[in-house]
């Protein structure tokens, strides 16, 4: 169902009082595919503008840039949608006062980041959580923590629909990939005017043409893997599975896509990916830069095979590196040619 039309303005409520250290927020300055002014002003054919509510962007300071979060909670408020930053706590796990919170009650007191998302949540017509923090907890959550931290799905629900009919959208990252973030958003503002389906999401609600890849499959350096060339210290051009990058096992498609225009991306420029786009993050790849267990099995076989492929490969291009013999400079005439 079409929600908006062309020069419509959609309203964006970017809440950032999760528990987070605002990276998300730092690496969205960095989009270009789209980037964040080709949202606001609208560059796109028959896909509404953008109006971002965010501490970062706002002139508005206070109880003022709270207006229209209490607004959107209401029953007048246009269709919205709503972007998490940063893992949700627990409340009832705090002695006293709150984990996280944004802005003052008529007491005086802080109002919760939970309670602005049970008011805010049923009333968005899409919500995405935005980095890994407030996609599966993230740093946060990691066992011990003493907040009960959780990603946005754990909080609402796996199941939970959105106005809409959406599931939660997320899209992991520590920090997001700025293009991965603004793209989803794009695509959400065309299905709002119904220029495109329902958003394909996987398993644990990833767009799927994101993360439908392992970094692996897109890395510089997955060919250097291939033939069983390791590295053995940073710095190197070869394969760093052995010095602890999870890339083969990681859903990301950082490796193709690089940081900013294109250029960059963890394994691509030699650090080790540590699975910041996975649910089991980090807890299931510490300790961080150790060679992952399954890569001591799978570089050991594929070793011998990747020698065997090397060797016969130098052959291969040594020959290739020298012209077929029919080619060559013409003898120089002589006497008796020339006449």
């Amino acid at each position: 169902m079409t929600e908006t039309a062309a020069g419509d303005e959609v309203p964006v409520l970017w809440l950032t009082a999760g528990l987070s250290c605002d990276g998300d927020s730092i690496a969205m300055t960095a989009a270009t595919q789209p980037s964040l002014e080709d949202l606001v002003f609208g560059a796109f054919p028959g896909v509404p503008k953008v109006r971002f509510h965010h501490p970062v962007l706002a002139y508005e300071v206070g109880a003022d840039f709270l207006k229209t979060f209490e607004a959107a909670a209401g029953e007048d408020f246009p269709p919205f949608i709503l972007v998490v930053e940063g893992s949700v706590p627990d409340e009832s796990k705090n002695i006293e006062g709150c984990w996280a919170a944004m802005g003052i009650d008529a007491d005086g007191q802080p109002i919760p980041t939970t309670t602005w998302l049970n008011r805010l949540v049923p009333r968005a017509w899409a919500v995405m959580a935005v980095g890994t923090c407030a996609t599966y907890g993230g740093i946060h959550a990691m066992a011990g923590n003493p907040t009960g931290a959780m990603g946005l799905a754990d909080y609402l629900g796996w199941s939970w629909r959105s106005r809409s009919g959406l599931p939660i959208v997320n899209v992991p990252g520590c920090p997001v990939q700025p293009d991965n973030c603004t793209e989803t958003l794009l695509y959400l503002l065309r299905q709002m005017a119904g220029a495109a389906p329902p958003i394909p999401l996987d398993e644990v609600l990833r767009p799927q043409w994101l993360f439908s890849q392992t970094v692996h499959e897109g890395c510089d350096r997955a060919g250097y893997y291939e033939q069983g060339d390791f590295a053995s210290e940073f710095g190197s051009p070869r394969c760093i599975v052995k010095l602890g990058c999870w890339g083969p096992v990681s859903d990301c498609n950082v490796g193709k896509r690089g940081w900013i225009n294109g250029v960059g991306g963890c394994a691509n420029v030699g650090g080790a990916c540590i699975g910041c786009t996975m649910p089991g993050f980090p807890d299931k790849f510490m300790p961080f830069l150790d060679e992952p267990p399954g890569a001591k099995m799978s570089s050991s076989a594929v070793l011998l095979y990747g020698r065997t492929v090397r060797a016969l490969r130098k052959v291969t291009r040594a020959s290739l590196n020298v012209e077929p013999e029919w080619r060559g400079r013409p003898a120089a005439p002589t006497d008796e040619t020339s006449e």
